[in-house]
């Protein structure tokens, strides 16, 4: 997005849950008889060890910083001291495999098309155009672990061909001996940055309740300067637009959860559950635009002054009723959840023409948005014999979105005309039904997985303002295959495959041409196909002690993969619109280590190396291209004392690779130190992008013209707080919802 008004719509996107939604999976066993693993994993683990916790921030005992079942990995977000403090963004850049760059766009072992669940569950919040902005805007310290599985089962929905991130939410504690028990912290920051929160549960006989409240005010800051030069047949530069940016804005955030769960009887346990988000934001931006010959003679200048405000919220309630049929994890859960999202973003511009000079122009954008979605699904799981097991379901997701752009312009704020060019409804509605089953079982040193997914998708799109309709339909079949081998008692060997679509989100296929800017249009594209993906890992893994290792070669293969396609339409201005590539081929190796340097340091590192090739057959001024990208992560964990502990934490993301040109993101360093003041008080301080350097370069290189885009997001920032843990009674912590990951080996 390389526009004032496309940057400021991804301030302004839809901004829902971040509480749990429609179920994926099977529901897990009780808590206190926690699932057993999977039959191949690592020894047992030795019995916990005493542990120091201040909002579950594990001080000494190790053995659950990473687990690993025979289709995911999970890492714990606990010693994360930026996930207390920073967004769901700053928590997922420190998850290997994982990126997001300084835009809130996430991406998986570089494929950006990704599906983010919440106790794996679909989630308003993370779904469709507004994704980005909700990863940069909603806290991270509501979430225990981080899920990654880049070859999920068939338990799993298979949209999103990267694959599927589970952020596991922090359980509802249930205290021994007492009955209330929770946590309240603040944090206060530089520029006015500040977040609050209160967590807690109470239990009494057969009900528990819990909830979280916060609060988070942040800044939203950007510099932006662009290059465009158009080129004649012969390559020779006809004419150049430079244009750049700088906003300042601030963003205010309140989320809302309360939770309660009723033991009807010991085999029947009542859920329910209904949650909210709010996200404001609001500031200005100015612009300028300077545009010359190729020899450099001034042809236009002008410049373009912007005030912008957004107002999101979503209401989810969920339901859900377990039947227990006994205690080894035979269950069958039913579930219905519903979301409603809405959303409204309005821009207001002053032009100001210098060259030639000319009388100001004023121009109104108002945007609305909306997204329901209502999902029910059945699932069932039981044990089998020779300790096998079954898991089968069925799901039904629906989702209804609408999309109301309008706009006008005028000589004076107050004698603005509507622009019918620029002004559309758009509506589309999704149902996708599915049924599913795994089956799993182990064969001495051999576990195998296999799973099956049945998938019927009904979309409908009506361009309103048009009066264009249309409709797909269409049946799949979607199998996965894992496989684990134990080598020894610490080493072990999975393999994998799944099958995996991304259908497009309805904002992309929506035709209607919409203005960004004086140089850039966009519009959807009501022919984009689903893309296809078939995925291939082998794994190895190591766990001794204090050290856990991980490497992995993978290879995937797209057929039609979407890309955004800039068209050159003349005087310098743009159309970006997506298409399905002829295909796209991953391969490469990631490294994981995660181990001990010595009794008071500790560490861990991944690398992903891998090599991409792009197929760009029938898009217009691209070609076939590849390239190799290197991206990674470490983190240093020091604890001189068992009251003291430092993070030194650092990320970089090598350039990714597009249709028409490359996308290059910097480095950043973030810093954190926490001291445990009392067994219930701690403090902690810390510093996001600590050069102030994030940002990323966006090229376009084509026969036609040439592009280049420079970003900075200002995104240093620092904070302070406290964190106070209440309640009476040693508090049990329960294991967390729909993380199916083995407990590993104690470290």
């Amino acid at each position: 997005m390389t526009s004032f008004k496309l940057l400021l719509l991804a301030s302004a996107a839809i901004v829902t849950s971040a509480g749990p939604v429609l179920a994926q999976t099977a529901t897990p066993p009780p808590a206190q008889t926690p699932a057993p693993a999977p039959a191949v994993q690592t020894p047992a683990p030795a019995p916990e060890g005493e542990a120091t916790t201040v909002e579950d921030v594990v001080v000494s005992a190790r053995q659950t910083d990473v687990r690993s079942s025979i289709d995911s990995t999970s890492y714990s977000l606990a010693d994360d001291l930026q996930a207390k403090t920073g967004s769901l963004a700053d928590a997922l850049r420190n998850i290997p495999s994982v990126d997001v760059d300084p835009q809130g766009n996430v991406s998986l072992r570089g494929d950006a098309n990704v599906t983010i669940l919440v106790d794996g569950r679909p989630s308003g919040v993370l779904t469709g155009e507004g994704r980005a902005q909700a990863l940069l805007s909603l806290p991270a310290d509501q979430y225990a672990r981080i899920e990654v599985m880049t070859n999920p089962s068939a338990a799993y929905s298979p949209e999103g061909s990267g694959g599927v991130i589970n952020l596991i939410t922090k359980p509802s504690t249930v205290p021994q001996g007492a009955v209330t028990t929770g946590s309240v912290r603040a944090n206060v920051g530089d520029g006015g940055r500040w977040n609050a929160g209160l967590s807690g549960s109470w239990q009494k006989d057969k009900l528990t309740l819990s909830g979280d409240l916060g609060s988070r005010h942040d800044l939203a800051q950007q510099t932006f300067d662009r290059l465009r030069e158009s080129l004649n047949p012969a390559g020779a530069v006809t004419q150049t637009t430079a244009q750049t940016q700088n906003i300042d804005g601030e963003v205010d955030v309140q989320f809302l959860r309360l939770g309660a769960e009723y033991r009807l009887t010991d085999q029947i346990q009542l859920t329910t559950e209904v949650r909210g988000n709010l996200i404001e934001n609001g500031g200005g931006g100015l612009e300028t635009y300077d545009t010359r010959t190729g020899a450099g003679t001034p042809l236009s200048q002008y410049t373009r002054d912007g005030q912008f405000a957004f107002e999101g919220d979503n209401i989810g309630v969920t339901g859900r009723v377990l039947r227990r049929f006994d205690d080894q994890g035979h269950e069958w859960t039913n579930e219905l959840r519903v979301d409603r999202n809405r959303g409204h973003f309005s821009l207001t511009t002053e032009y100001d023409f210098t060259l030639p000079a000319s009388a100001p122009v004023y121009e109104q954008q108002d945007n609305r948005n909306r997204l329901n979605l209502v999902g029910f699904t059945s699932a069932y799981v039981r044990p089998m014999p020779n300790d096998g097991k079954l898991r089968a379901g069925y799901e039904l997701e629906t989702r209804d979105a609408a999309f109301d752009n309008a706009a006008s312009r005028g000589p004076a704020p107050d004698a603005l005309v509507p622009d019918p060019f620029v002004t559309n409804r758009f509506e589309a509605q999704q149902a996708v039904h599915a049924v599913y089953a795994t089956w799993e079982r182990p064969f001495g040193k051999i576990s195998a997985q296999l799973g099956l997914r049945l998938e019927y998708a009904d979309i409908e799109l009506n361009q309103v303002t048009t009066g264009i309709t249309s409709e797909q339909n269409y049946f799949r079949a979607y199998p996965t295959l894992h496989a684990t081998y134990q080598l020894t008692d610490t080493q072990s060997v999975r393999g994998s495959y799944s099958k995996r679509i991304q259908r497009p989100p309805p904002f992309l296929l929506n035709p209607f041409v919409s203005y960004q800017d004086p140089l850039n249009l966009r519009s959807g594209n009501p022919d984009l196909e689903p893309q296809e993906t078939d995925s291939f890992e082998v794994m190895w893994q190591l766990r001794a002690g204090q050290t856990f290792y991980q490497a992995t070669a993978y290879f995937r293969d797209t057929s039609g993969a979407f890309t955004d396609v800039v068209t050159d339409l003349g005087g310098g201005v743009l159309l970006t619109r997506p298409e399905n590539l002829g295909s796209r081929r991953d391969m490469g190796v990631e490294l994981v280590a995660n181990g001990r340097l010595h009794s008071t340091l500790r560490y861990n590192a991944s690398i992903n190396v891998f090599r991409q090739e792009i197929d760009a057959a029938g898009i217009p001024g691209a070609a076939d291209s590849e390239a190799n990208v290197v991206s990674g992560r470490g983190n240093l964990n020091w604890q001189p004392t068992a009251e003291d502990f430092l993070q030194i934490a650092g990320v970089w993301q090598g350039d990714t690779l597009q249709a028409q040109g490359t996308r290059e993101t910097e480095a950043t360093i973030n810093l954190g130190y926490r001291r445990k003041l009392t067994e219930k008080l701690a403090f902690q301080a810390t510093v996001r992008d600590l050069f102030d350097n994030f940002g990323d370069v966006t090229t376009y290189e084509t026969a036609t013209f040439r592009d280049r885009t420079e970003r900075t997001f200002g995104g240093r920032a620092w904070y302070v707080g406290l964190t106070y843990a209440f309640g009476a009674g040693p508090r049990r912590q329960q294991d967390p919802q729909f993380d199916f990951s083995a407990t590993p080996a104690p470290n």
